[in-house]
């Protein structure tokens, strides 16, 4: 599994000749290492004295986005893995047999079949990356100042990751014929992006300012 290699040999099997791990596992991954650097900052926050300080419900606040960003960190470390496997399942349905009428209509279908469950995948790294980028404001009004930059770091790497994401659903509609469904998740695609950015935006305004 990737998520149980060393850092340097996931970086080695992404420089190499391979096509996966790719973009899509760099993208759950940047998502996971940004909400890994939120749940930082809530260790690094709750129980000090300036949390101590805080009103109850901005405690409230930090408590539950911190449990949350938890859960989203092990469905990214998931998604890693997910996604390489749908690449390679792909791939196996471009090698299906394709001499006979019927050979080509079965390979044509598997491949579809097998692009959608690629489109998914990213789809769900991307949705995953915006809930941590929702999370992630509230420790950058309310965390422990030191860290801050921690924050900051935190937003862009998880919408770094969440456009990353993206890309891989995008490239992977151009196969699927039903134009509907390409349609509909073209502009489920667009709403994530908006909204990701404008988190991102919100939450750097916050880090910028406290670094004044």
């Amino acid at each position: 599994m990737l998520v149980e290699k060393t850092v340097k040999d996931f970086v080695a099997a992404v420089a190499s000749k391979d096509p996966a791990p790719g973009g899509g596992s760099v993208s759950a991954l940047a998502s996971g290492l940004g909400a890994a650097l939120t749940s930082m900052v809530g260790n690094l926050t709750i129980g000090r004295k300036a949390y101590n300080a805080l009103e109850e419900d901005q405690k409230a606040i930090i408590d539950r986005n911190f449990e949350k960003v938890g859960r989203h960190i092990q469905r990214l470390n998931e998604l890693i893995d997910e996604d390489t496997t749908a690449f390679n399942d792909y791939m196996d349905a471009m090698k299906l047999p394709k001499e006979t009428d019927e050979e080509k209509a079965t390979r044509k279908a598997a491949m579809e079949e097998a692009l959608k469950k690629a489109m998914e995948v990213p789809l769900d790294a991307a949705k995953e990356s915006l809930e941590v980028l929702k999370l992630q404001k509230a420790f950058g009004l309310y965390g422990n100042p030191n860290a801050i930059t921690d924050v900051g770091v935190g937003a862009l790497l998880a919408c770094a990751g969440l456009e990353g994401a993206l890309f891989n659903v995008l490239i992977n509609l151009g196969g699927i014929s039903d134009q509907a469904f390409v349609a509909e998740i073209k502009k489920e695609c667009e709403a994530l992006l908006k909204e990701g950015k404008e988190l991102k935006e919100e939450t750097l305004k916050i880090v910028y300012e406290k670094l004044q």
